[in-house]
């Protein structure tokens, strides 16, 4: 249970980052970081080792698939045995994962092993992470749920998406430039396993425990917040235990249905993006890297305006989040697809990103409000769930089109957004003001 000292630290990132939230920031920032840094360099990769464009897509397909199928299962395990234990399991799951995905590239480009079975292990290392990877992320949320109240859950959500947001853009932006001699291509996974290895030291011994007494499944009651700035919630007073919560409940249906069309158009815009820029510029793939990092750093710099300068400064909640969202990564989709030099690429995949910026936090915080608190470590689970399920076979789909005509990937992307745009208008749950009450109070 959540002991009194535990309790009065509070969770409040609108007067700053208590130290307990900023370790939660750090464990999904360093694994969407890892998670996502192979877009930069897994187009050179597979073109260095002969290994098909669409097969080099297919990589993430087999995480993905693990990852949507765990997640839920992860976020029920996290409410009866304590979030910090997922959160932990997660980080190992991570960095054997990619301490194994290192090895075996690094062996594929030394020439000792064959390219075939450089895509199996890696394959299988994927699948290792999106098994036992995917429990941070639902806990982590459902830790943060468990400690605010609505009106600061859209903010602390929000910050929370921008950990995992900001680290799918900065993840790719800064691997290529851990492309170094002797590991080579191999050198962004190495680096990233050392930051996931200190990420769970650091954790283990600073993050306060949650567990449940031994043999004994704590209820949900015993994890209502305790709130330094106001009263505590009423959400799910009575005692019951964790049920789980499907990603079709109606109460975040819609929520589920935006977010997985959002990580859909992400997921297939982004994963041909490298082979975009090297097609585009016309340069060995080895030279590119530097143009790409440059091009997903600037997406970075996107996702940070929205997530820690623009949601704040003007209170956004989950109604305008969805719209703006959805409509800027359409304007950013279509320029892209129309770009012809690398100024014009950048601009573009930064418009698009900044979109993406406020979509994410949109739909995860309102799913998140939609349900009690009771509820929580389910609603984090299913739209977990539904982020990873984006990516099974979205990149695949995106380096097909590509395939047949560079533009199309992002024009199909932009016809999916502009869709979702119109159903965050029509769609009364989506349209709903969740939090407009308490946003008034404050």
């Amino acid at each position: 249970m959540v002991g009194p000292a535990e309790g009065d630290r509070g969770m409040n990132p609108s007067g700053g980052l208590r130290s307990d939230f900023a370790l939660l920031f750090l464990v999904l920032f360093v694994v969407a970081a890892g998670n996502t840094a192979l877009q930069s360099v897994l187009p050179t990769i597979g073109r260095e080792l002969g290994i098909p464009d669409l097969l080099v897509a297919t990589i993430f397909s087999f995480s993905a698939l693990m990852w949507t199928f765990a997640a839920p299962r992860w976020a029920d395990a996290s409410d009866r045995y304590g979030r910090k234990a997922l959160i932990l399991l997660g980080l190992g799951g991570y960095f054997v994962s990619k301490l194994i995905c290192a090895f075996v590239i690094l062996a594929g480009l030394k020439h000792l092993i064959a390219p075939i079975a450089v895509f199996i292990i890696f394959a299988a290392a994927r699948s290792l992470f999106g098994l036992f990877g995917s429990a941070s992320n639902p806990a982590a949320q459902a830790y943060v749920a468990s400690r605010t109240t609505p009106s600061e859950r859209t903010r602390a959500l929000s910050v929370l998406a921008s950990a995992f947001g900001l680290g799918t853009i900065v993840g790719p932006a800064v691997a290529p430039f851990f492309v170094l001699p002797v590991v080579t291509l191999s050198g962004p996974m190495f680096a990233f396993a050392a930051f996931a290895l200190i990420t769970l030291i650091i954790v283990s011994r600073r993050l306060p425990a949650d567990a449940p007494s031994a043999g004994e499944e704590r209820p949900i009651a015993n994890l209502e917040p305790t709130v330094a700035t106001g009263p505590r919630s009423t959400h799910g007073a009575r005692t019951r235990t964790h049920r789980g919560l499907s990603w079709r409940d109606p109460r975040i249906l819609p929520f589920s249905i935006y977010g997985l069309a959002i990580g859909n158009a992400q997921a297939a815009s982004g994963q041909s993006l490298g082979f975009f820029i090297i097609d585009r510029l016309g340069l060995p793939p080895i030279e590119a890297q530097t143009f790409i990092g440059i091009a997903l750093m600037a997406a970075a710099a996107a996702t940070l305006l929205a997530q820690w300068a623009l949601i704040p400064m003007f209170h956004l909640g989950p109604k305008l989040l969805l719209r703006w969202g959805a409509g800027l990564a359409a304007a950013g989709s279509i320029l892209l697809a129309v770009s012809t030099d690398f100024y014009g690429i950048v601009l573009s995949f930064a418009i698009a990103s900044l979109g993406y910026g406020f979509a994410r936090p949109g739909f995860s915080a309102g799913a998140s409000l939609a349900v009690g608190l009771e509820d929580q470590g389910g609603a984090a689970g299913a739209i977990t769930a539904v982020n990873g399920a984006a990516f099974i076979i979205a990149p695949t789909i995106g380096i097909a089109l590509y395939q047949v005509w560079q533009p199309l990937p992002y024009l199909l992307s932009a016809v999916l957004l502009l869709a979702m745009l119109l159903y965050s208008l029509k769609n009364p749950l989506l349209g709903s003001d969740l939090d407009r009450d308490e946003v008034q109070t404050q």
